[in-house]
């Protein structure tokens, strides 16, 4: 299975057994007595440092041993001599794999900004905060596959090219084979999408929910967990063009079900993370810490573990969207004009009218219930007043909405009359008005963007650090 990895390697008692080690090198540094190279492997955030004696090698192969050079090292695990390290090892042999040019290797060891690690998203891993990051990202979405596998949920793969828009935003991405520089027309000059590869008009998903939905009419209980695409002009550090999405969709929930599903997932998800993820935690709150150091007393953000202790321990508060209102219209900050956007009922909204109510009233994790449905999509179950909607959005502190959800329209007729009210064709979705004429039944979801998840559990500022390769506006470099 390969040889072993750095973090089994720091796990083992030393007794000077021959060991294998590979990896990166991060630093490497050189004393009268000794050369010592800090390796890593991305298995863990730990370094583990090979030790060699002066005139032990070649110097034109310590030469090539630089940072970001990848090298093969034989021998023996011992206990170290250095504080910060339980183990290190010996070296017998030493191998260069691939070499590091110190002139023109981008990685060197200093402090980089976020924003030139953008620039390098192919190395970027390598570096401490990422690695970190992708880990726990890794966690995460291995947390999320548990946690519905566990609750006799089922995995169900939606479709990445569809011709409905589930939002009705139709901020979508085209799919198309068609020749751009000669493109067919109708007798009306409009583009003749008959020629086309699927025969009609294709797009990117921006969500699995209205085939989700479909799939728990059958089964009763999916979830999906794939990438959607949004082809919004934000430049904001809460969106991107590309993320995943997961979407569980129940049969037989109605909305109280749906906030109890909602609340247990993400407490479970980031408890796993805090279980299993303890040293990159660590690591990322520290770095935290350190960004603080340098911003006022009010502007510095709650300890990393702390925050997330704070979720998984307290019950989120459930309000409607009417109470909401009502709390943010009596708010200082509104009576002295505080606010950027104004508040009253019927408005969708603002991340800070969300932060005001997560961070400053309730200073807990809020979910707020039955909003206008004016403001809301047309699946979303109209209540008993008309006025408004069985949804549901999960506010987080730092995030805002993190989970928007809702029990499902299952009327027919209802659904109906909404489609026509926002103007989509109904033949575009006959599929999904099927489901309300065979078999009915109450049904509930919600949808969490993942890189939200993980921009809550890791600390992060910008949503474009915490998935591999982002995608926004005027980026697709990697």
């Amino acid at each position: 299975m390969g040889p072993l990895q750095i973090k089994e390697l720091l796990q083992q008692t030393p007794d000077a057994q021959s060991v294998t080690l590979k990896g990166w090198v991060r630093t490497k540094r050189e004393s009268k007595n000794a050369i010592f190279i800090a390796v890593n492997d991305g298995s863990t955030i730990h370094n583990i440092q090979a030790v060699a004696a002066p005139g032990q090698f070649s110097a034109e192969l310590l030469l090539s041993v630089t940072t970001g050079s990848c090298l093969k090292i034989t021998g023996q695990l011992v206990a170290s001599q250095g504080s910060g390290q339980v183990v290190e090892v010996k070296i017998d042999d030493l191998f260069v794999y691939g070499t590091a040019d110190p002139d023109s290797y981008p990685l060197q060891p200093k402090r980089h900004s976020l924003e030139f690690l953008r620039e390098i998203a192919h190395l970027r891993p390598r570096t401490n905060t990422f690695s970190a990051i992708l880990r726990i990202r890794h966690a995460l979405a291995f947390a999320v596959h548990k946690y519905y596998n566990d609750r006799g949920f089922f995995y169900l793969h939606t479709p990445i090219i569809t011709a409905s828009d589930a939002e009705g935003a139709g901020e979508m991405f085209r799919v198309t084979t068609l020749d751009l520089d000669k493109l067919p027309r109708t007798d009306e000059g409009a583009i003749n999408f008959k020629e086309d590869f699927f025969g009609r008009e294709a797009n990117l998903t921006v969500s699995g929910q209205l085939e989700g939905e479909l799939g728990a009419m059958a089964l009763s209980k999916i979830y999906t967990f794939g990438p959607t695409f949004r082809a919004e002009n934000s430049n904001t550090t809460r969106h991107l063009a590309e993320f995943w999405m997961i979407e569980p969709e129940m049969a037989f929930f109605e909305l109280e079900d749906n906030m109890d599903l909602a609340e247990d997932f993400i407490k479970t998800v980031i408890s796993y993370a805090l279980e299993n993820c303890k040293d990159d935690l660590a690591f990322l709150e520290n770095r935290l810490a350190e960004e603080d150091k340098n911003k006022p007393q009010n502007e510095r953000s709650i300890p990393l573990l702390e925050k997330l202790n704070f979720v998984v321990e307290n019950a989120f508060e459930r309000l409607t969207y009417t109470e909401a209102i009502d709390i943010l219209l009596k708010s200082k900050p509104h009576k002295e004009k505080k606010f950027q956007y104004p508040v009253g009922w019927g408005i969708d909204l603002s991340s800070e009218h969300e932060r005001y109510l997560v961070e400053k009233h309730f200073k807990k994790p809020v979910i707020l219930t039955n909003y206008p449905r004016e403001i809301k999509s047309f699946y979303m179950k109209l209540d008993d007043d008309g006025k408004t909607v069985r949804a549901m959005d999960v506010l987080f502190p730092g995030i805002g909405e993190i989970i928007g959800g809702s029990q499902r329209e299952d009327n027919y007729e209802k659904l109906l009359e909404r489609v026509h009210e926002v103007g989509i064709d109904p033949e575009t979705i006959w599929w999904y008005l099927e489901t309300r004429k065979f078999g009915t039944a109450p049904h509930s979801g919600f949808g969490l963007g993942f890189e939200r998840l993980v921009l809550f559990v890791t600390g992060m500022g910008n949503i474009r650090d915490v998935i591999p390769f982002p995608r926004y506006p005027k980026s697709a470099e990697f």
